[in-house]
Parts: structure tokens; C-alpha cells; sequence
């Protein structure tokens, strides 16, 4: 019966990519969905991607390590992408529009004279990187769940659901990825509140299930942690907030609002999207809770949501819930292998490099670099990973520091500057990426990598801004 479900949602999705597969004939359309798509799949598609197999397994097993704490990733998703709507997405749309963008190189460098292309240069190579890695703790994840729901081994699990992201991306473009991002963020929310909700029942109630963390480690039920009220604790709850900041920067997110129907739509979008994102948190946080008290001792804390839903219901949920979990991970991947391709074919092939193939040649090309990138992310998950949660959030703050102080300053610096916009490209995704790997992480209580990348993204661009303005390239009207 679990199989049996699977393959019924295989069967929409596929069906959704073959229904979709005529409007991926050209770059706007394989890449843009020919900027047609209604509010509620732009909001769905954009949590749905931003949320990725962290929040089904990463989340859920950071509640059941840390507790209560978890809360504050919750609070900072939903100011994240409360602020990305509310202050980018209206802009992105008209801009995008305006200029004919189809990538958000595209975006970010239509204001300027840019002639060398440096910002696409640039973004492109930060992408590929980042996107290699994101692309590989997906797959991870999809070994994970696979292992946990059924036994398989890790390797098949890895090379089945690498193979059936790669088709159906492959087939229908960024409309078949929005659309099956729709049904993929329906199933996530329904499972997000199924499994917390009958977990705790099978308690025997929220109270009964706040004591059994009590009995476990009274600072499961601490805001602050085993930090205490002291600036270890202060900078753990920032770094657990700041979990959001990306939503403002990361690529694969601001090309969806350039996908938008119209303008109009935005307001919409944002309030479904604003919504779901504050569900999404509370049930995952809220299945790593019960976890804790029904499942203690677990040696893999990222497993618990597979882990539940195989113990708590009959076989045939099960099996629904295990989409629930290949879902997350679907909904990313795709994204991530549009992304990276659009970045190769759009902004190194034809704008960059500037070869002369006709967009039917560019598509194909776009085509065949998914399958390339997936196979690449196969071959790193393959080594697999004990770290999901983090290694997703090194990647997710990359891109986030790389872009997001930039699309912000687009906007709202009008002393921006070329030489400023790729100085603060660099300066953000460096100091995300160094700051991992050095002493100052430790020396700072592992103050999540994002807020430095961010500040100094910013500093970056206002610095260079002000050293080079009125010397030659400058910065054009956006509005």
C-alpha cells in the first residue's frame, strides 16, 4: 500500500510535467514559466522551495535535540519572508518585467552598464558552488527518508529520487516545478499538521508532552537553551532567528516573484505565503517535541519524522507521509537544478559568452546541464552526511549573503555602483563561506554564518559605492 501511494504521485507529477511541457520550448517559458503563474502557486512554490528536506527532517531533529529553542527559527522564517514580500517582491516583478530578466543576474545587472558582465560573472560562479552543495544534502535527505520508510539502501534511495527530479524538471520547466511545488506544499503543510497533532494525542496531550520534556532535560523547555539568559544565550536565539535572513537574497526564491502573473497578484501571494510559512515552522518544531518524548534515545535525531509517522499510522498514511517527505526535498532540488542551469545557459552561454544557437538550441542545452548538475549532486551524496540541518543552512547563507544585501541596495541605495553591487556580492558570500571554517565562529558562540556575510555585504557595497561614484558605470532608475 505505501508503494502503491508513491506511485500515484509519481503519477502527478509526471502528469503535471507532460501538461506543462509546451511552454518550455523557450528560455522565458523553460525558465520563467512565461511569466504567467497565479498568486497561490507563487506563494506555495516559494515556501515550498525556501523550506526544502530541512524543515521535514532538519527542523524536526533540531526540536528534538534543542526543544523549545527551535521556536525562534520559526519566528525568524516568518519575518524573513514577510520582509521579502513586503519590501522585494513588487520591485523584482517591475524590474524584471521592464528589463525582460529571466534570471536574477539578469535583474541585478540590468540597472548597470556593465560591459566586462561582471555581476554575472560573478553570480554564476557563487551559484554553481552553492547550488552543487545544496543540490547534494538534498539528495542526502533522500536517502534518509527512503532508509527510514522503508529499508532501502541508502545507495538506491539516493539514485531513485535523484532520477525522478531530474525527469520531470527535465520534461516541463519551471512551470512543471512551480505547479508540482503547489501540490508538494499542500501535502507538506497537511503532514505538518497530521503528525504533530496526533503525536501529541498519543501523548496524551500538549501538557503531558511538556512535562515528558521536563522529565528528559528541563532545558528543552528553555527559550534560552543551556545557554542561559547570558550573550551566549543571546547570540544562539540570533543565530536561530537569522535562519530567515536569506529569504531576502536567495536566487532561486526572487526569480518566482519575476514569475508573478502581475503586480497585482503580490498582495495575495504574500499573505498565503506569510501563513503556510508560520505553519510549516510550528509542525515541525512541534513533531521534534513529541519525538523527544515517544522516541527518545534516537541516534539520528534527523529521522524523526519518518520515524513517527511509520509508528503511529497504518501503512497506507504512511506511505502519504513519505511523499510528504520526498516532497520537501522535490520541491528544492528542482529548483536548484533550474537555477543552476539558468545560470550556465542564460547567463554564461548566451549573455556572457554571447554563442550564437537559437533559444530552441539554449533550452536544450538548458536541459541536458539539469541532468549534469543532478548527476554531480548524486555523486557527492553518495558519501552521505550525518550533518543535513547544517550543511543545508552553509549553503542557504552563501547565496543569502551573496545576493541579499545587493537586491536590498538595488532598490533603496541610490548611491549604488557597479564596483559597489560586485564587492558586495563577494564580500557577503566570502565571509559566510570563511567564517565556517574559522576560529572566529567559536571565539563568537557559533554565531550563525549569515549575519556577518550580511553586514559585510553591506559595508562592502557602501563603502565602494562612495570610492567610485561618478566614475564611469553607475547605477540606472529602477523604478
Amino acid at each position: 500500500m505505501m508503494y502503491f501511494v508513491f506511485f500515484i504521485y509519481l503519477f502527478i507529477l509526471f502528469g503535471l510535467a507532460l501538461w506543462t511541457r509546451g511552454q518550455s520550448r523557450s528560455m522565458e517559458g523553460f525558465y520563467l514559466a512565461g511569466r504567467s503563474l497565479p498568486p497561490w502557486v507563487v506563494a506555495f512554490s516559494t515556501n515550498a522551495t525556501g523550506e526544502s528536506a530541512w524543515l521535514i527532517l532538519g527542523l524536526t531533529g533540531m526540536a528534538y535535540v534543542v526543544g523549545v529553542q527551535a521556536f525562534w527559527v520559526v519566528a525568524g522564517e516568518v519575518i524573513g519572508v514577510s520582509l521579502v514580500w513586503l519590501l522585494l517582491a513588487r520591485k523584482i516583478k517591475r524590474l524584471g518585467d521592464k528589463t525582460g530578466a529571466i534570471t536574477v543576474s539578469d535583474m541585478l545587472s540590468a540597472p548597470f552598464i556593465d560591459s566586462a558582465q561582471l555581476i554575472r560573472k560573478v553570480s554564476v560562479l557563487i551559484i554553481l558552488v552553492m547550488v552543487g552543495a545544496y543540490v547534494s544534502a538534498q539528495m542526502v535527505a533522500t536517502g534518509k527518508a527512503f532508509q527510514s520508510f522503508t529499508g532501502m539502501d541508502y545507495t538506491l534511495a539516493v539514485l531513485v529520487g535523484a532520477s525522478i527530479i531530474m525527469a520531470y524538471t527535465f520534461i516541463g520547466g519551471f512551470k512543471a516545478v512551480a505547479y508540482t511545488d503547489l501540490v508538494q506544499g499542500l501535502l507538506m503543510l497537511g503532514g505538518l499538521i497530521l503528525v504533530p497533532v496526533v503525536a501529541i494525542t498519543e501523548i496524551g496531550g500538549l501538557s503531558v508532552m511538556l512535562n515528558g520534556l521536563s522529565n528528559i532535560d528541563q532545558q528543552l523547555l528553555s527559550a534560552w537553551g543551556p545557554q542561559g539568559n547570558a550573550l551566549a544565550g543571546w547570540i544562539a536565539i540570533l543565530s536561530f532567528a537569522a535562519i530567515g535572513m536569506p529569504f531576502l537574497g536567495v536566487p532561486q526564491l526572487l526569480v518566482r516573484f519575476m514569475s508573478i502573473e502581475s503586480e497585482a497578484s503580490i498582495k495575495s501571494a504574500a499573505g498565503i505565503s506569510v501563513g503556510v510559512i508560520f505553519f510549516y515552522g510550528c509542525g515541525a518544531v512541534l513533531t521534534g517535541l513529541a519525538g523527544r518524548v515517544l522516541l527518545p534515545g534516537l541516534e539520528d535525531a534527523e529521522t524523526v519524522f519518518p520515524l513517527l509517522a511509520g509508528q503511529l499510522f497504518p501503512e497506507a498514511v504512511t506511505g502519504l507521509l513519505m511523499v510528504v517527505v520526498l516532497a520537501a526535498i522535490m520541491s528544492t532540488v528542482d529548483s536548484l537544478l533550474l537555477l543552476a542551469s539558468s545560470a550556465v545557459v542564460r547567463d554564461w552561454m548566451q549573455s556572457i559568452r554571447r554563442v550564437a544557437y537559437s533559444e530552441q538550441q539554449l533550452v536544450r542545452f538548458g536541459k541536458i546541464t539539469t541532468l549534469i548538475i543532478g548527476i554531480a549532486g548524486i555523486a557527492f551524496a553518495l558519501q552521505g552526511s550525518a550533518l543535513l540541518f547544517w550543511f543545508v543552512l552553509f549553503a542557504w547563507s552563501g547565496l543569502g549573503a551573496a545576493f541579499g544585501p545587493l537586491a536590498l541596495c538595488l532598490f533603496y541605495y541610490r548611491g549604488l555602483t557597479l564596483q559597489g553591487a560586485v564587492a558586495g556580492i563577494s564580500g557577503g558570500f566570502l565571509t559566510s563561506v570563511i567564517w565556517v571554517a574559522s576560529p572566529l565562529k567559536s571565539v563568537f558562540y557559533e554565531l550563525y554564518e549569515i549575519v556577518p556575510g550580511f553586514l559585510v555585504g553591506f559595508f562592502c557595497i557602501v563603502i565602494v559605492s562612495k570610492f567610485t561614484a561618478n566614475k564611469g558605470d553607475g547605477v540606472r532608475n529602477v523604478d
